[in-house]
């Protein structure tokens, strides 16, 4: 079987599963039913938390090697956050050095949707945020707040 059928199955299957048991604060489908390969994704900021009401865009471009290689996420809208850089590219283990073939859209999108509230400054992707988050919670709460609430505004 081609690469490309692999691929095609099993992201007929992860949009299976995302349709029948979509997982909490996140969705995602195809851009379009021709191409399989990019998907849009929306994240939903986690209560009680800074990014509480906000909504996160994404955009998930997987390749003809998915599930053996990971696919690429990247933030649509502002982000202000550790392992978000400026461009909106993710930095995270899951869809980098970690990544393993058991993984589907559905526990990407939960890992990330958990990686707002808890990221790892250890090797961030913004160092501004990573130090505010690590020095002034306050200041960095404010400025994610500001974000989500900019995320909802047509």
């Amino acid at each position: 079987m081609s690469g490309t059928t692999m691929a095609n199955l099993r992201l007929l299957s992860d949009l299976q599963a995302v349709k029948r048991t979509p997982p909490e604060g996140v969705s995602a489908s195809p851009v379009s039913e021709e191409n399989l390969y990019v998907w849009n994704a929306t994240i939903f900021g986690p209560d009680d938390s800074p990014w509480e009401g906000g909504v996160y865009t994404m955009r998930i471009t997987f390749g003809e090697q998915y599930p053996d290689k990971p696919p690429r996420v990247r933030f649509c809208c502002e982000m202000f956050h550790p392992n978000i850089y400026p461009d909106g590219t993710l930095c995270m283990d899951l869809i980098q050095d970690n990544w393993s073939p058991i993984y589907s859209v559905s526990s990407i999108l939960t890992a990330i949707r958990s990686l707002l509230t808890d990221p790892n400054c250890a090797s961030p992707a913004h160092p501004e945020a990573a130090h505010l988050f690590q020095t002034d919670q306050k200041q960095y709460n404010r400025r994610v707040r500001r974000i989500a609430e900019k995320s909802t505004e047509g």
